[in-house]
């Protein structure tokens, strides 16, 4: 899939589309294949390596099905095509908004 890396610390310059592989889903996270995502100011902190990402959470996931319209609070990685994501950083997509919209 692709995805925008980034490397090292620094402005725009250190954003790069690379191919990379999918992610490996862990028992309490959902993949997630990435409609639209969007920037935001802890965006551009994290990518100044001044973000860190948040830590693990939960074991099992029960609140979700295959197919179901989603977002996502992420901590990084939603520049890409396909992102897994804690079960509890997922919310339902508004009923009636597109994904554009709703991301």
């Amino acid at each position: 899939m692709k995805a925008v890396v980034i490397t090292t610390p620094g402005g725009p310059e250190v954003l790069q589309l690379h191919e990379v592989e999918d992610p490996e889903l862990k028992d309490n996270e959902v993949l997630i294949k990435v409609e639209a995502t969007a920037l935001n100011r802890a965006d551009i902190l994290q990518r100044k390596g001044m973000y860190p990402p948040p830590p693990a959470i939960g074991k099992q996931v029960s609140r979700w099905q295959v197919g179901d319209k989603v977002c996502a609070i992420l901590s990084g990685g939603g520049y890409a095509e396909k992102v897994a994501v804690p079960a509890g950083q997922v919310l339902p997509a508004p009923i009636g908004a597109s994904l554009q919209d709703a991301g």
